[in-house]
């Protein structure tokens, strides 16, 4: 399976579940078999470019916020993301961070 049609499968359920939207009612926004939207959302097929514009608008994004998966990444390259975000900050900045890890994790 491609890389790209997981990420943006797992961005598109990502989405449609935070809105709440069933991946039935999607399907039926957009017109296509559920089974497709099912197909589409684990990666097994990439969507038609039609229906990459018809997913945006119905969950209400811009079709560049279905190919943001910076959030995705594994765990390394997330740690390795927050390291070189938190090595430029100044101290005050890095306690506050620290005391918002620890709440998190507590």
């Amino acid at each position: 399976m491609s890389e790209i049609k997981k990420l943006l499968g797992r961005r598109i359920q990502e989405i449609r579940k935070a809105q709440k939207i069933k991946q039935e009612k999607l399907a039926e926004l957009i017109n296509i078999a559920p089974r497709n939207m099912s197909n589409i959302e684990t990666g097994r097929t990439f969507p038609a470019p039609e229906n990459i514009e018809k997913i945006a608008n119905v969950l209400g994004v811009k079709i560049k916020d279905l190919f943001d998966f910076d959030h995705q990444q594994d765990n390394e390259e997330l740690l390795d993301g927050i390291i070189s975000r938190i090595k430029v900050l100044k101290r005050d900045k890095l306690q506050d961070f620290y005391k918002i890890i620890r709440s998190l994790t507590d």
